[in-house]
């Protein structure tokens, strides 16, 4: 099989001219950086809290999943190595924007803020506090850089300019349109999703399709209902607590030669926690 994509996380085989194989790897990247070590089963929780979304929002939007059924894929995929990591998809036109959506003020959005009384360019309301919701979800896409380089936040004006005005507005509408559904039944199990990325490709037919991954602790914040207050940063279920630790240690820069056992397994824990939370399943 031919392998046309090896990312921080996940590796991209092609399997002929309208099929691809997606495998997550065990790989953990943070502030662009991929770190030494892996994640046991980070893959396998990926792939599979992507697998209930794309199901959860099939109503709103197609997605590009073939099949997730190890038996059915092609016959070099059936080892014990790609099963519950992996998905067989279709090969589609991947939009050159990644399409943010933020439903709470944090991270970079609220430093901005605090600066000048927007996120990315968006004028917000004066007196917000640090994680506040937003009264309604705001897009902010950004352009998708190289592997080590950063994504470039841009204005809906200039994602127009990219993807033509129709194909903008379709992206926008789509992306606040799961984001609610999501938003909202996450909540109803214990989950804040503070703020996500999608992203979108197009089919043979020209039709919008929801590709790559879904609301996963790695494109996504995840913060505990349970322990929210506005007004300070939050605990999360998703790779915060790494950004964290890695801040706090002086790693902010530049990546540390080996990460603590005790870092890698409650990372671990914080992804099992947020899949068996959101899919209600056991891992």
């Amino acid at each position: 099989m031919k392998k046309i994509s090896s990312g921080k996380v996940r590796e991209i085989y092609e399997i002929d001219d309208d099929k691809l194989m997606l495998v997550v790897s065990d790989r953990i990247s943070a502030f662009d950086f991929i770190m030494p070590n892996p994640v046991l089963d980070k893959g396998k929780v990926l792939n599979k809290i992507s697998e209930f979304w794309f199901d959860f929002v099939s109503s709103i939007i197609p997605n590009h999943i073939i099949t997730t059924n190890y038996e059915e894929f092609p016959e070099e995929f059936r080892k014990e190595e790609f099963k519950d990591r992996s998905m067989l998809v279709k090969k589609l036109k991947m939009l050159p924007v990644e399409c943010i959506v933020r439903g709470y003020i944090t991270g970079s959005g609220w430093a901005e803020y605090q600066e000048n009384g927007t996120v990315c360019g968006i004028k917000l309301p004066e007196g917000l506090q640090e994680c506040q919701k937003l009264d309604e979800p705001i897009f902010t896409p950004s352009t998708k850089a190289d592997l080590g380089d950063h994504d470039e936040n841009i204005s809906f004006e200039r994602c127009t300019e990219i993807l033509g005005k129709d194909l903008a507005e379709k992206v926008k509408k789509a992306t606040i349109d799961i984001y609610k559904k999501c938003a909202d039944y996450a909540l109803s199990k214990g989950i804040i999703i503070a703020d996500t990325k999608f992203e979108f490709g197009l089919d043979e037919n020209g039709n919008l399709v929801l590709g790559d991954e879904v609301l996963t602790p790695d494109s996504s914040r995840f913060w505990p209902a349970d322990d929210y207050e506005v007004g300070r940063g939050q605990k999360s279920f998703d790779k915060q607590y790494l950004r964290d630790w890695l801040k706090d240690n002086g790693y902010r820069n530049n990546p540390p030669e080996s990460l603590p056992e005790d870092v890698l397994t409650t990372t671990r824990n914080k992804y099992v926690e947020a899949y068996e939370k959101i899919t209600g399943k056991k891992f």
